[in-house]
């Protein structure tokens, strides 16, 4: 079949140029991904020297990471605070996101920038500045807590601006409806604002788990005695990186992308049960 884009009056060198562009955005897509793929088929590598090319397949390196004591330490400290961080910089970054789009604030514009310029920060900055806050100001000790802390003055802000440029698309005139029905504000956000910002929120969490767990330059300036999985591979790599790191890595991948496929059905599950409600 002959789509449309074949039959359309263009340049005689538009095919070339699309396949052009197909190569290089497959070229790109290779540069992104390639590292990864090496990373995973590293994992099963049999030589404890990780690198090309390959001696022979095991899983040996996913049994000894499954029974490192240190690792899965530093994992299970990893995965309690990205949680923590997400469920807490999701309704602090929703929150916030709703009277800077909807709160009538003076230069609404600069008050956003204001509100998200921790992204803009160098990450060394927000972790010096964090632990001289957290050391001399406020007397704490370094532990997970003001790690999680300072994740979320790394995290809040990316769901903020997810959260109001969803807020900022959504149509008010629903509101209007729901109001001229005799709905109040506290229905209107619960029955109607909240289900269609509902991704958006989703997305701000799902980024903020991801962020939390790779955040290296703030954990290591507000972490304790306590050891999380990016500080973990820090220490290792004085000493050579080892394939446990790899299958460790591989299993943290494979949870994020069924954590990402389970948003996406709960995203398009809650989609059909609207469609259907609204037959």
């Amino acid at each position: 079949m002959v789509g449309p884009l074949e039959t359309m009056p263009v340049s005689p060198h538009a095919r070339l140029v699309r396949r052009a562009l197909w190569l290089l955005a497959g070229a790109i897509l290779v540069f992104l991904y390639l590292p990864i793929a090496v990373m995973i088929v590293l994992s099963f590598n049999e030589s404890r020297v990780v690198g090309l090319p390959l001696t022979g397949l095991t899983l040996d390196w996913y049994e000894q990471a499954l029974t490192n004591r240190l690792l899965l330490e530093a994992v299970r400290n990893s995965v309690i605070v990205s949680l923590i961080v997400a469920l807490l910089a999701t309704i602090i970054g929703t929150m916030a996101a709703f009277p800077l789009v909807r709160g009538g604030m003076p230069f609404p514009g600069a008050t956003r920038v204001f509100a998200t310029m921790p992204i803009m920060f160098p990450g060394m900055l927000l972790g010096i500045a964090i632990l001289i806050f957290m050391r001399r100001v406020l007397d704490l000790d370094l532990s997970l807590l003001t790690v999680i802390a300072g994740h979320l003055v790394f995290t809040t802000p990316f769901v903020i601006l997810i959260v109001a440029a969803r807020l900022q698309s959504l149509d008010t005139r629903l509101e209007w409806a729901a109001a001229d029905l005799g709905a109040a504000p506290r229905k209107t956000i619960r029955h109607i604002i909240l289900p269609l910002i509902w991704p958006a929120i989703l997305a701000g969490g799902l980024i903020s788990v991801t962020l939390s767990i790779d955040e290296f330059i703030i954990t290591f300036f507000t972490v304790g005695p306590q050891m999380t999985l990016p500080i973990y591979i820090y220490t290792q790599i004085k000493f050579g990186v080892t394939p446990e790191v790899n299958a460790i890595a591989t299993i943290l991948l494979a949870a994020m992308l069924v954590l990402l496929v389970l948003g996406a059905f709960v995203l398009t599950a809650r989609r059909r049960v609207e469609r259907g409600g609204e037959h």
